[in-house]
């Protein structure tokens, strides 16, 4: 099929006497790449066992609920300002910008306001009873 698709188009051969061995090569070429396909992909053999895939850990959604629950209840606890704070910069992932202005406080005294809310964090984290948030 390769052959006559290409004597059919506009190109032509340099050499007609060559035909044959123009033929004779688009086959050697054609059976090479059938060769390597079939040995990049070797197939699967019908009494193979089904591989477990250990990627997907079917705890993970329950686990990551519950995270969630717990910093719920943690953040709670906090002040109103610390809660405030805590969800712009980690959960709402909110420009430190747009954050400044909302507090109306500069950049170096939010960072002191982000450390003082996590260490308030951390602390009523761990009267939670777990270890590490």
């Amino acid at each position: 099929m390769r052959v006559l698709n290409f004597i059919r188009s506009d190109r032509s051969l340099d050499h007609p006497e060559r035909l044959g061995a123009y033929v004779h090569s688009v086959c050697i070429n054609v059976m090479m790449e059938l060769l390597r396909a079939s040995t990049r992909h070797p197939p699967i053999p019908e009494e193979a066992m089904d591989v477990v895939d250990r990627r997907v850990n079917v705890e993970t959604g329950v686990v990551t609920r519950e995270r969630k629950e717990l910093v719920r209840n943690v953040l709670s606890e906090l002040a109103e300002k610390d809660q405030k704070i805590l969800r712009a910069v980690f959960l709402e992932e909110v420009d430190k910008a747009e954050i400044c202005e909302r507090f109306q406080v500069d950049r170096d005294y939010l960072r002191v306001l982000v450390h003082r809310a996590k260490a308030r964090f951390r602390e009523a984290f761990g009267r939670s009873g777990m270890v590490r948030p």
